[in-house]
């Protein structure tokens, strides 16, 4: 499709995420209800009053935009309907819950939409720090409305990783910069945001091997589109959207230069991981 395809969804998409940011800090700087929504084994998964609010606003602006899409949100019941939908608006209304509740600013509103099973644009909104990130298909990531694009990075030893907070804490990522294999390793909450800010060249490459879900990943993915790059889970397959699971195997992302070396690094990640286990 031309770029003016996408142009009216983009800046329907815009407007809806910037006004969903807005209703999120409200809440962050007046208060909130918080409860744990639970299916994470061994951790918390919450929920606030502020990601239903945002959740709300998302779906009033979309659907009331174009009522024939389908939805998957993370904080709405999901329904099968979707899957007979050819576009579908995949979102989180707040990626890095647990970043909002510590008052760290690396959380977002994701929004993507999916035709076919193809993330075609995607906007991030990271409120506490009045940035907006989007692109699609023909339409080159801005950032704040500047045309921004990848890094030409090349080589991973001189490589930023952009990596879980979470997982960092876990010292997951500490034999990277140790070992050498990558020159930084940059702890961010959002798995949304993180995708962003590699469309954007505010990072070389990004991942995680744990699960994720779809809108996870949609928002992302719609930008990494407009700059080129692939996002792939973690057994170097493309990542397919509105599926009957939302369930991912990881992600992996980087400019084309940096991507080849990535998977082949991920690789023998996963052949050493599985070596140990079987040992164990």
């Amino acid at each position: 499709m031309s770029q003016s395809d996408y142009r009216e969804d983009l800046d329907t998409a815009v407007a809806a995420a910037r006004a969903a940011g807005d209703v999120v800090m409200q809440y962050f700087k007046a208060g909130y209800d918080v409860r744990d929504k639970g299916g994470i084994e061994g951790e918390e998964n919450p929920v606030t009053s502020a990601d239903l609010a945002s959740n709300a606003v998302l779906k009033e602006r979309l659907l009331g935009a174009f009522p024939g899409d389908g939805w998957l949100s993370e904080e709405t019941a999901d329904s099968t309907d979707r899957l007979e939908r050819r576009r579908v608006w995949v979102v989180d209304p707040i990626d890095g819950t647990k970043e909002f509740i510590l008052g760290i600013p690396q959380f977002s509103v994701s929004v993507g939409l999916v035709e076919e099973g193809r993330a075609v644009l995607g906007v991030i909104v990271n409120p506490a720090l009045g940035e907006t990130i989007c692109g699609g298909i023909g339409l080159p990531p801005r950032r704040n409305g500047e045309i921004v694009g990848p890094t030409d990075t090349s080589d991973l030893a001189r490589a930023v990783c952009l990596a879980s907070r979470t997982e960092c804490e876990k010292g997951w990522f500490d034999r990277y910069t140790r070992e050498g294999l990558f020159a930084r390793v940059v702890p961010i909450g959002s798995v949304a945001y993180k995708l962003a800010l590699i469309a954007a060249g505010r990072g070389d490459l990004s991942f995680s091997l744990t699960g994720k879900n779809e809108w996870d990943l949609a928002g992302g993915a719609g930008i990494l589109a407009g700059a080129g790059i692939t996002l792939v889970d973690r057994d170097g397959e493309a990542i397919r959207f509105n599926r009957p699971s939302t369930e991912t195997h990881g992600y992996l992302t980087a400019n084309a230069r940096l991507m080849p070396p990535l998977l082949d690094l991920i690789a023998r990640e996963r052949a050493d991981w599985r070596r140990v286990q079987s040992q164990g």
